[in-house]
C-alpha cells in the first residue's frame, strides 16, 4: 500500500509555539484516523525560512529550502495548515510562501485549515481569510476549519474538550477525502486494494459535498 503524502504548514513563529501544537495535533488526528502506515507526513515550519523566502519574493522565483518545502506542499496528497492570527488575518509568513505556490499543483488539494490567536473573537479569520485563499488557489478546504484561542490551552479553566472536538472533526473530514482506516485509498487491483478509478469517484463525490458545504457555510446557511 503507497503512502499517502501529507505535508503541515506550520506559520507560528515563536518557540514553543501554539500553533506547532496545534498543528501537531492535527496530524496527529489525521494519521491516528487513517491508520497505521498509510501516511507519510512531512512538517514544514515557516520560521526556519523566513530569509529564505523573502529571497525568494525579491528575486522571482525560490531556491534551496523554500524551494523543497515548495516542492512538498505542491506533491502532497493533502495539506494540514496553521497560522498565527495578527491584524484580523493570518501572518504574512504564511502569505509569502502560499504566494509562491503553483495554482496548478494546488488545484482540487484537500486542505486542513487552522489558526491560533489570544481572543475566540479571531475565528471568523478562518472563514474570512484563510477560507478565500485557498479557494483561489483551487484547493478543496474542509469544511470544519479549527481556531484555537489562548484559552483552549488552559485545561479545565478552558475550551479544551470543544478543541478536542472540533480537532476530531476536521480530521474524519480529511480522512473521509483521503480513505478511512482499511477502507479506499490510492491503489490498484495488483495489490488488492480498489480500482484507482473507483478511489477517484468516490473521492469526486466527496469533494463536490465538502465544496457545497463551504458554499453553504459562507452564505451563512450552515
Amino acid at each position: 500500500m503507497t503512502a499517502l503524502r501529507i505535508v503541515a504548514v506550520n506559520a507560528g513563529l515563536s518557540e514553543p509555539s501554539s500553533t506547532r501544537l496545534l498543528v501537531d495535533r492535527m496530524v496527529a488526528a489525521v494519521t491516528e484516523g487513517l491508520g497505521a502506515g498509510r501516511a507519510d507526513v512531512e512538517i514544514v515550519d515557516l520560521r526556519d525560512l523566513a530569509a529564505d523566502l523573502g529571497q525568494a519574493m525579491t528575486v522571482g522565483f525560490a531556491s534551496g529550502r523554500a524551494r523543497a518545502a515548495l516542492d512538498a506542499v505542491e506533491g502532497a496528497d493533502a495539506l494540514i495548515v496553521a497560522t498565527p492570527i495578527f491584524n484580523a488575518s493570518y501572518s504574512g509568513l504564511f502569505k509569502m510562501f502560499f504566494d509562491l505556490v503553483d495554482i496548478d499543483a494546488m488545484s482540487g488539494k484537500p486542505v486542513l485549515i487552522g489558526a491560533t490567536g489570544g481572543s475566540p473573537r479571531h475565528s471568523m479569520v478562518l472563514d474570512h481569510a484563510l477560507r478565500p485563499l485557498f479557494a483561489y488557489l483551487r484547493a478543496v478546504v474542509l469544511p470544519t476549519g479549527v481556531y484555537a484561542a489562548s484559552a483552549d490551552w488552559a485545561g479545565a479553566g478552558g475550551d479544551t474538550a470543544s478543541l478536542n472536538d472540533r480537532i476530531g472533526r476536521a480530521a474524519a473530514e480529511l480522512v473521509s477525502l483521503l480513505g478511512p482506516r482499511g477502507g479506499t485509498g490510492p491503489g490498484n487491483a495488483a495489490d488488492g486494494e480498489p480500482p484507482r478509478a473507483a478511489v477517484a469517484d468516490g473521492r469526486q463525490q466527496a469533494v463536490e459535498a465538502a465544496g457545497i458545504a463551504n458554499f453553504a457555510r459562507l452564505l451563512g446557511t450552515a
